[in-house]
């Protein structure tokens, strides 16, 4: 079995309302419903490694696989300075994938004709700017060289191996304060940057549902400026 069927069955679970349960702690997000509701759509891009090896030497599988992710620029009103996937809000008259491609195509500077869309997951609510966002899984067929586009709205772009998102040692709960209110999520320690929040809990339902977490110490926390 390859990542990318791997993939491909996640999804044909979710349509077919067969996939495991998501993260209880998306029950917990929800938008405000008499605010204005912004959707947007981010692409989940995976592919084969590029000549930047995993440095996690754990046998995890699937060893041959990255993801595309950026960090967002520090001057963002949105998010700033958080790793995200590319992505962005929706225009009128366009799809989801439509959306999804465009971004990535406008932040990454990657070729959309390259990307193999796998599929749609189901819409989750980011109650921070009150947005409704849809994950597009892609698979990166054909690769195409990535880089930051405008440094007003990303400060870096990088792929990151799965090996090195699966390995324990890069595994915390990112732990938040606002408003006097503490918040958790599963997050990654990788790049010298920490994936945290909205990504950091799409990554870890995403391998959850596929099958390929392991084991780590949800007691190890990592504190995050709010």
């Amino acid at each position: 079995m390859t990542a990318r069927q791997d993939l491909i069955d996640l999804v044909a679970a979710v349509q077919a309302g067969t996939a495991p349960s998501p993260d209880p702690r998306w029950r917990e997000l929800a938008v405000e419903p008499g605010e204005r509701v912004r959707r947007a759509a981010v692409l989940m891009l995976f592919g084969s490694l590029d000549d930047v090896p995993a440095t996690s030497v754990k046998l995890l599988a699937p060893a041959d696989l990255d993801v595309l992710l950026l960090q967002r620029a520090q001057t963002l009103d949105d998010h700033p300075g958080q790793v995200a996937f590319p992505g962005g809000g929706i225009d009128p008259g366009e799809t989801v994938i439509e959306a999804a491609l465009r971004e990535a195509e406008e932040e990454t500077g990657l070729d959309p004709q390259g990307v193999e869309v796998l599929g749609v997951m189901p819409e989750l609510a980011l109650p921070r700017g009150n947005f409704l966002v849809t994950p597009v899984l892609g698979w990166w067929a054909s690769q195409s060289p990535v880089r930051v586009v405008d440094y007003g709205e990303s400060s870096q772009v990088f792929r990151v191996p799965v090996r090195d998102l699966l390995d324990p040692d890069n595994r915390v709960m990112a732990t938040v304060s606002r408003a006097g209110q503490t918040f958790q999520s599963p997050a990654f320690t990788v790049n010298g940057v920490v994936v945290w929040g909205f990504t950091g809990m799409i990554l870890n339902q995403l391998f959850d549902q596929l099958g390929w977490s392991v084991p780590w110490d949800r007691t190890r926390l990592h504190g995050i400026d709010g």
